[in-house]
């Protein structure tokens, strides 16, 4: 007598649905996060209200609440930065200079770069701001 082996049925799982899912789900949190225009440094701009927002572009020159300076993303200090800036003058155009300061910055650092950045050539200078909030 000769037993028949029984077949084992092979389970399948039908993963296209769950593909699907993860794929709404990747597109739902890349349309949701918000992407952030400093990648290094964090700056808590002060806030105004009255002008429209513009996009931030050209040459920017960024001030950190320790008084750590960054023209466009590379470090510099208050004694190089009119060097630095006397080759990026031709490059400034109609924007300008950008100046972003956090609002923790001593006054009197943000007048000497600005001064700096007088002498240095620049002609138009423009401090970035935030919109404030309605409330």
């Amino acid at each position: 007598m000769q037993f028949r082996e029984k077949k084992k049925k092979r389970v399948i799982i039908n993963i296209t649905s769950l593909v699907d899912v993860l794929f709404l789900l990747l597109i739902f949190f890349i349309v949701s996060s918000t992407f952030i225009e400093q990648p290094g440094m964090k700056l808590d701009l002060p806030e105004t209200s009255g002008q429209p927002p513009v996009r931030v572009e050209g040459v920017v020159l960024s001030i950190t609440a320790d008084g750590a300076m960054y023209l466009n993303d590379d470090p510099v200090t208050l004694e190089n930065l009119k060097d630095r800036l006397k080759p990026l003058i031709k490059n400034l155009g109609e924007e300008g200079l950008m100046l972003k300061a956090d609002e923790a910055v001593r006054y009197g650092l943000v007048v000497e770069a600005m001064d700096t950045a007088r002498l240095a050539g620049v002609q138009k200078l423009v401090v970035v701001t935030r919109p404030r909030e309605e409330r």
